[in-house]
């Protein structure tokens, strides 16, 4: 007589993890999805680290502990991954257009189905936070706390908006080489910094700065990549370059920017935003047979497809989870790490106590909204596009951004 009682947990557990495993194309590169996964924790963390919200008496004000603290400054370059997400992004796009291509699929079809795969968990964060503002704002709540609030919850968008752009550019960009948009921010950072131009030139960086890792992607994609001498060129000369930026040419340690701070390497990108997210290209081209390897292993892909899987949900409510935790605490009084001044390793010890908590709420925001990033589409049949383009696979594992 079969046993009725159900599979314990950890045994279901063990058949989720091997049905991903197995249903994923064996001609897949799991080392892309590891780089984006890296990639999309990489900004959370950082974010997670470098973003105070002061209790002051009257309201919420936004600082940072590289302010008070600017020897923390390495933090910042672990942590600041957007160069390989703009490198995995261009690989994947330019792979997915020529694919789409030998499909015979248009090229509106083709780019309507990524935007809104893009897009589509956007407009539930937009909701969410403008009858938020809107009810702080009617029960009085201090506007320059709603503006810091409503700030750092939307300040994502800037991302979602560059890398639509240069996805829609994909058919345009496949043959660009990297040098070109590189020595576009050389130039504009010269003009700025060294003959007084305008400071508003520097926002041609916007396009031209994410430009390089972007079309970098494309290179991967071509093949141009393959050879680790490749990796290592990248990653010597965009740290010699950066670290010679920052030591002659005065551009900041912080790879991120700092409230206060006369100059930021990211609002707009900077040519030493550029070189040091070259250097960050080159270790992700060079770690990719050691990821490669490390995807064998069930359990470990089955993380990194379910990162990848939501991967915007978890970039668009990461700074919400934060600011949840932030609002909440202060029934509390004010806590240590998560309201107080970021000016001590007191302060550096407390909010890693915090991380937990932030990944916590993040996984209940996760669990709230992940549909809106799947538009209804059942489990077990999402498409897979797998990086070869003579393949289609359905996982419930994963698929691309």
């Amino acid at each position: 007589m079969a046993d009725p009682t159900p599979a314990p947990p950890r045994g279901a557990l063990r058949a989720a993890v091997a049905r991903i495993d197995a249903a994923t194309p064996k001609e897949r590169d799991r080392a892309v999805d590891a780089l984006r996964a890296l990639a999309i924790l990489g900004v959370v963390l950082g974010h997670w680290l470098v973003t105070a919200l002061v209790a002051d008496g009257t309201g919420l004000h936004a600082a940072s502990p590289l302010q008070d603290m600017p020897w923390l400054a390495p933090v910042s370059w672990a942590f600041q991954t957007l160069a390989v997400f703009f490198l995995v992004g261009g690989h994947v796009a330019t792979r997915g257009y020529a694919s789409a291509r030998a499909r015979g699929e248009t090229y509106g079809r083709w780019l309507t189905a990524r935007l809104s795969r893009l897009f589509r968990p956007v407009l539930a964060v937009l909701t969410l936070w403008t009858v938020t503002a809107a009810l702080l704002l009617l029960t009085g709540a201090d506007y320059p706390t709603v503006h810091t609030l409503v700030k750092l919850a939307l300040s994502p968008m800037w991302f979602l908006l560059v890398f639509a752009a240069l996805t829609a550019a994909t058919p345009l960009l496949t043959r660009l080489h990297p040098l070109w948009p590189l020595v576009v921010v050389l130039h504009v950072d010269l003009l700025r910094f060294g003959l007084g131009a305008p400071s508003w030139l520097g926002w041609v960086n916007l396009a031209a700065g994410w430009l390089v890792p972007y079309t970098l992607g494309a290179a991967w994609t071509r093949g141009e990549l393959d050879r680790r001498r490749a990796g290592w060129l990248l990653l010597t000369g965009g740290t010699a370059a950066t670290a010679a930026l920052v030591a002659w040419a005065g551009y900041p340690a912080s790879m991120v920017g700092v409230p206060g701070a006369s100059m930021s390497n990211l609002n707009p990108p900077t040519l030493a935003a550029v070189t040091f997210g070259l250097a960050q290209c080159g270790l992700a081209l060079l770690l990719r047979e050691r990821l490669r390897r490390a995807m064998r292993r069930p359990v470990a892909w089955a993380a990194v497809a379910l990162v990848n899987l939501s991967a915007m949900t978890i970039f668009l409510w990461h700074q919400t989870a934060l600011m949840a935790t932030t609002a909440t605490g202060l029934l509390a009084g004010r806590l240590p790490g998560l309201h107080t001044l970021p000016d001590g390793l007191d302060w550096v010890a407390a909010r890693l106590v915090w991380l937990p908590v932030f990944a916590l709420v993040l996984a209940c925001c996760w669990a709230t909204f992940r549909s809106c990033e799947h538009g209804g589409v059942r489990r077990g049949t999402r498409v897979v596009r797998a990086h070869s383009p003579r393949r289609r696979g359905t996982t419930a594992g994963a698929r691309h951004v």
